[in-house]
Formats: C-alpha cells, sequence, structure tokens
C-alpha cells in the first residue's frame, strides 16, 4: 500500500510538472531579471546540461527547454538572446535568471536586478 501511495505521488508531481509548461507563441512579459554566475558555473541545469555563466542562457519557471527568448533591459534599451536551459528563478517577484554573461551584456551586474521585457523568438 505504501508503495502504490508513493507511485502516485510521484505520478502526481511529474503531471504537474509537465503541464505547468506554456506554449512560448507569442510568449511576451515584463518583470524582474536576475543573474547568477561562478557558485552555480559547471552544476547541473534542470534540463540536464551543465551550467555555463559564460554561455547566453537562462532560467524560466514555465517556458520549455530550449526556447529562444530576446531579453531587453528597459532602463537602457540593451538587448540579448538567450536559450531557457534551466528552471528558476526561486525568489519570489523574479520573471528570469540569466546567465553573467547575459547579464553583462544587459548591463546589469552592477544592480544585480533590472526590470526587463522577454520575448519569445520563432524556432
Amino acid at each position: 500500500m505504501k508503495r502504490l501511495l508513493g507511485l502516485l505521488a510521484l505520478f502526481s508531481l511529474l503531471a504537474g510538472c509537465a503541464s505547468g509548461l506554456i506554449d512560448p507563441n507569442g510568449y511576451d512579459e515584463t518583470g524582474t531579471a536576475s543573474y547568477y554566475g561562478a557558485k552555480h558555473h559547471g552544476k547541473r541545469t534542470a534540463s540536464g546540461e551543465p551550467f555555463n555563466q559564460n554561455a547566453l542562457t537562462a532560467a524560466h519557471r514555465r517556458l520549455p527547454f530550449g526556447t529562444q527568448v530576446k531579453v531587453t533591459n528597459l532602463d537602457n534599451d540593451k538587448s540579448v538572446v538567450v536559450r531557457i536551459n534551466d528552471r528558476g528563478p526561486h525568489t519570489r517577484g523574479r520573471l528570469i535568471d540569466l546567465s553573467r554573461k547575459a547579464a553583462e551584456q544587459l548591463g546589469m551586474l552592477r544592480s544585480g536586478t533590472a526590470r526587463v521585457r522577454v520575448q519569445a523568438l520563432s524556432n
């Protein structure tokens, strides 16, 4: 009985994760971006690949892995295209976590966060 309950819980969790993904077509949101770097460099991302702080990648809670998004810093109008390869951010009120390289290109290293627009690109 315990084994059956455990399996049911696992299937519920997996089903919940899969159903949480959203269709990237037309995705266009504004919110707060943050970045992660050296502390996580080399660790596995949720997609299974190692995190590279020098790559143009990002973490998003619900966009599918592999989705290309254009991120624009609304304070300075700088933009960068990143690929979603991780889940996050894990801080409430944040829309996207960027690699250090992407944050550098957006001019947000000093502040650590920025108001951004995130737009999914057609594949």
